[in-house]
């Protein structure tokens, strides 16, 4: 069981992990059309993740490998449940990574507007629906006792899922007006800092609103009440979210975007708690869920990953970290002369 129970928290950390570096690429694809006023401003704002965006979709990569390996069981009935919900994130995904690479390869402005358009809907899509996914697995899902799912993607649109998505998007578009407040200068920093300081009480109201929604519509918080410690997790991830805005205030913008980073660990493990040990629990009859001890691999698996686990994982974070501290500088006019540039 101890096994499980590490795999367990090493499947939402991998998660968390991928929030907390994707939400900011997809908060500026989110904010392309609205902050980027001319294509100046939008190569600045494309280039300000240029480096390090699809580094960060290796988390994306990791925790549904780790999925299909450790739970190989919740990874078939997931991905045949969520089919539809994740092939639209898949090929928004793929639709955003052409569009930062085929910008650029026309000197047309209808032909910037194309893919500056699928760089939208590449981000907002993706950021919009991992919270309606993961909304909809905290509530629970209606598959049945073979792992067959009830419904259609029409009945993940419900209104808690929709709650979850909404929120998810207020996070990372949030967490993306920071890198920008951190990464560009002039008149494009102002308004991304402006548009952090109008995006924060809205992502408070819509926060508050999904906790108190998940009383009702979920069991999250038995696991809190059979272990009051717990709540040190939600009471770490609404300091985090007071300290974005104590830290917008004071101008400190880089220790804004830090906040904002633990904000969404933080969210990601209210609802990971509260699930244990299920990771995807059923909505017709809890005796069909699957959980980190009815749906795991062999102990002889989770030893061996756990292994490799151990030796490769702090190798990606080491140069995950050497990436950002190479490229800390700030995206300016100039670096657009380069020819590596989006």
């Amino acid at each position: 069981m101890t096994l499980q129970t590490t795999w367990f928290f090493l499947w939402g950390l991998l998660w968390a992990i991928f929030f907390m570096t994707d939400g900011f690429d997809f908060g500026v694809g989110t904010l392309l059309p609205f902050l980027g006023k001319n294509d100046d401003d939008k190569r600045i704002m494309i280039n300000a993740i240029g480096p390090v965006w699809d580094g960060n979709e290796v988390w994306l990569i990791t925790a549904g490998g780790v999925t299909f390996a450790a739970f190989p069981k919740v990874y078939a009935v997931m991905f045949s449940s969520l089919y539809s919900a994740l092939m639209l994130i898949l090929f928004a995904l793929i639709l955003r990574g052409v569009s930062f690479e085929f910008r650029g390869k026309v000197e047309s402005a209808a032909w910037r507007k194309v893919w500056d358009a699928c760089s939208f809907a590449g981000s907002a899509v993706p950021a919009l629906l991992f919270g309606v996914a993961f909304a909809n697995i905290f509530e629970g899902i209606p598959i049945d006792q073979n792992g067959i799912y009830q419904g259609n993607l029409l009945t993940l649109l419900n209104p808690y899922g929709l709650c979850g998505g909404v929120l998810f998007l207020l996070l990372f578009v949030q967490h993306g007006a920071l890198w920008l407040s951190v990464k560009t200068e002039g008149d494009l920093q102002q308004r991304a800092i402006r548009t952090s300081h109008r995006l924060w009480p809205v992502t408070v109201g819509i926060a508050v609103a999904f906790l108190v929604y998940s009383k009702f519509a979920t069991r999250l918080y038995d696991n809190y009440m059979a272990h009051p410690v717990f709540f040190l997790v939600i009471v770490l991830t609404v300091a985090a979210l007071l300290g974005v805005r104590l830290f917008l205030g004071q101008g400190n913008y880089g220790k804004a975007w830090i906040a904002s980073a633990i904000t969404i660990v933080g969210a990601t493990f209210f609802g990971v708690i509260g699930l244990f040990p299920n990771l995807f629990p059923s909505s017709i009859n809890p005796s069909f869920s699957l959980s980190a001890f009815n749906a795991s691999s062999s102990p002889l698996t989770l030893t061996i990953m756990l292994g490799v686990v151990a030796v490769f994982i702090p190798i990606v974070l080491i140069y995950q970290a050497w990436s950002y501290h190479l490229f800390k500088s700030k995206t300016t006019s100039e670096d657009l002369d380069y020819e590596e540039a989006y």
